[in-house]
């Protein structure tokens, strides 16, 4: 498994290239971001402050951001919860049966979305359920490159809700499932789902205003090595 790295680390905020396959938390005992940090902050104390402002899926690579300070925790918990953080998600999709959008101009997804009692998973829901949470996302088409296969596209994802596997249900609702999202409609490779094998979901940019000087600040994280060539985002 690929190991997590600092892309950007000022103002209490470290902006982590988190690879596939491992969880931002987990109990004690499993690899996670979490602890990572820790590591490299506080040489492993279990006292030493790590802050978990924003969270990435198991599954999914990309920039998450993490905080070094109580303060700076603060700062971050309060944009995310005022939604002025802008995240920038790049996914294929299994290209839908009944054909595709244009998608020239972006779109907006508008759902509501419940977890399931008792499962990592969530579906849609009816408004008027207990439990469903409104889930909105912007979202292009982007250009791919010549060789990009006939049965998958190239999207652009802007979430502007935080619900649990929002992308992830929303692209799989209309029949455009995440590639390797076997959870939410994409085929298993082996005949058996395994929900910490990645998926071509990925985290590509995050803006987010410094704790400190209010400046705007921008982080983009490259592309996983897994991913095809001919996906050339601009």
């Amino acid at each position: 498994m690929e190991a997590p790295f600092v892309i950007r680390e000022s103002a209490g905020v470290v902006a982590i290239l988190k690879p596939a396959g491992i969880a931002t938390q987990s109990p004690p005992g499993i690899p996670s971001v979490e602890t990572w940090l820790r590591e490299r902050l506080h040489g492993g104390d279990p006292a030493g402050y790590v802050g978990v402002p924003h969270r990435l899926d198991r599954a999914v690579s990309g920039v998450l951001l993490m905080a070094a300070t109580p303060r700076a925790a603060r700062k971050l918990s309060r944009q995310f919860e005022r939604r002025e953080i802008v995240k920038t998600y790049l996914a294929v999709v299994h290209r839908p049966e009944n054909g595709l959008p244009g998608f020239e101009e972006p779109v907006e997804w508008r759902d509501f979305i419940e977890k399931l009692p008792a499962e990592a998973r969530s579906r849609l829901a009816e408004p008027t359920s207990p439990a469903a949470r409104e889930a909105v996302t912007s979202v292009w088409r982007l250009s791919a490159g010549i060789d990009a296969p006939a049965d998958e596209v190239l999207l652009q994802l802007e979430p502007r809700t935080g619900r649990m596997h929002q992308l992830r249900i929303q692209s799989a609702s209309r029949g455009m499932p995440i590639v390797g999202d076997e959870v939410y409609g994409s085929l298993p490779r082996d005949g058996a789902v395994d929900r910490t094998r990645p998926i071509m979901l990925h985290a590509w940019r995050i803006a987010y205003a410094d704790p400190d000087s209010g400046e705007p600040m921008t982080i983009e994280a490259p592309l996983p090595p897994h991913w095809p060539a001919w996906v050339l985002p601009g």
